[in-house]
């Protein structure tokens, strides 16, 4: 089979990209995705509820690895990702807190700039709460916030203004970059998840020039000579094309390349695999790390997983999580599981490693985030947890924090200067034709706040650069 554009992996960007891609009739487009239809009943029950995480023990739409989050001591943790078509955009809690402009300012590479990304915000977006040149009217992602939080929301809240901390109405606003506590955007309706899955490649399967190939696992991509001309799947032949986009995550999308010979040369020799292009994938990932905190107040079952959160002028954000982890995936009931508050750190300087231990595909990269390389990193952290103790509110208490991860891990085949970066500024792969990345693997640092909203911005701005 073959397509003017092949789309590997049907998630937050590479759904919005098909979209866009799509709407040119005399461009066919397919995207192949390894986890199953969203149109599936026990699927659709699944990413539908946007009330709970389908992540638990039971889902069948996720994919896990193992991670280490720190080595000294040695914490191991389990990374989560969505595995259906939606990808993590449909299992995720639904924030939608977009990055900040000195964010993209800050990367300082043409055709990122907050003035050049932030149409594509707006495009993608429908706000419900606010009006004005910053939000979207006529996007397919419909944004909302909690008008009225639940009892722990509101004792977290109360505390944090009675600290000094100013009211953020909108982190998406003119205010969004302030200290200050307030609402999250969440991509939640009537406690309903509209992810990029049904938000953009939903409406766009209908067009005869879109096909989507799901429970198909792609295991390399193939070349000739220096050319992508399309990938060797699990079990069902080649798919071609004339342009080849991993949109796979920075897990996927980076595993790939360096199955198909493309990364660290000295890694790939070692693996026994072909080296096409020598390029830095894998070598400085990076994520948003977190400390839990449980709290003493009442658990909220049935409401977002998120309501509000703090930010501080040092780059922390306190999250204010309305149940346990247990119950917010859905798993068997726990009575230790409480409610509880991550403390973020979300301009880390510490720096994570992605790498291959085996050329056979089934095998899952080594995944490090080195979350203690940094001592200033553990320090803040920790000076976090102590606000995070004075925010449970008056009568409630948290108790002692313990390491987690944001599960925001990016930047694996960042964009950036040659020599430098694998990507150039227009999301190709350097030193072979024909082969983009587009997802959360770009980010050449990671964003100040979560990074969904950013990647669906990035499959909406990215379809500018192919063809």
């Amino acid at each position: 089979m073959h397509s003017d554009v092949l789309i590997v992996g049907a998630g937050s960007a590479g759904c919005v990209l098909a979209e866009r891609l799509s709407r040119d009739p005399g461009r066919s487009v397919t995207v192949v995705e390894a986890g199953p239809g969203a149109s599936e009943p026990p699927v659709a029950a699944q990413i539908a509820d946007g009330l709970r995480l389908p992540i638990g023990a039971g889902s069948s739409v996720v994919r896990r690895y193992e991670t280490t989050l720190t080595d000294r001591p040695r914490r191991t943790a389990s990374i989560m990702r969505g595995e259906v078509v939606g990808g993590s955009g449909a299992v995720n809690g639904g924030y939608f807190c977009r990055g900040l402009p000195a964010d993209f300012d800050g990367w300082g590479i043409p055709g990122w700039s907050w003035d050049d990304v932030l149409p594509h915000f707006l495009d993608i977006e429908t706000d419900l709460d606010f009006t004005g040149p910053l939000h979207g009217s006529a996007g397919p992602m419909r944004i909302a916030r909690v008008a009225d939080f639940d009892e722990g929301a509101a004792a977290f809240d109360a505390a944090a203004r009675g600290r000094g901390f100013e009211w953020v109405e909108d982190l998406n606003g003119n205010d969004g970059g302030r200290p200050g506590v307030g609402p999250v955007p969440l991509n939640v309706e009537r406690g309903t998840r509209v992810g990029p899955g049904e938000a953009f490649l939903g409406p766009a399967v209908g067009r005869p020039n879109v096909t989507v190939l799901h429970d198909r696992r792609v295991r390399r991509i193939r070349f000739a000579g220096s050319r992508a001309v399309g990938v060797q799947c699990l079990g069902s032949g080649e798919l071609t094309a004339d342009h080849v986009v991993l949109s796979a995550g920075a897990i996927g999308s980076a595993h790939l390349l360096l199955l198909s010979g493309i990364g660290p040369a000295e890694q790939l020799a070692a693996m026994g695999v072909p080296v096409v292009a020598d390029l830095p994938v894998g070598t400085r990932c990076v994520d948003h790390p977190e400390w839990v905190l449980p709290v003493d107040w009442p658990a909220a079952p049935g409401r977002p997983p998120l309501e509000t959160l703090l930010t501080t002028a040092d780059g922390l954000e306190i999250r204010c999580y309305t149940t346990g982890f247990a119950t917010m995936t859905g798993s068997a009931h726990d009575p230790s599981d409480r409610p509880h508050l991550g403390v973020t750190l979300m301009r880390p300087r510490s720096r994570g490693r992605l790498r291959l231990t085996s050329a056979d595909p089934a095998v899952s990269p080594l995944i490090e985030h080195r979350y203690d390389s940094e001592q200033s990193d553990v320090i803040a952290l920790a000076d976090g947890a102590d606000l995070a103790h004075d925010l449970a509110g008056s009568g409630y208490h948290a108790r002692e924090s313990s390491w987690s991860t944001s599960q925001h891990l990016c930047g694996t085949v960042p964009m950036g200067r040659d020599g430098e970066a694998p990507l150039d500024e227009r999301c190709r792969v350097r030193g072979v034709e024909g082969l983009w990345v587009v997802d959360g693997s770009i980010l050449p640092e990671i964003t100040s706040r979560g990074p969904h909203a950013t990647i669906v911005m990035i499959g909406h701005r990215a379809a500018d650069f192919i063809g």
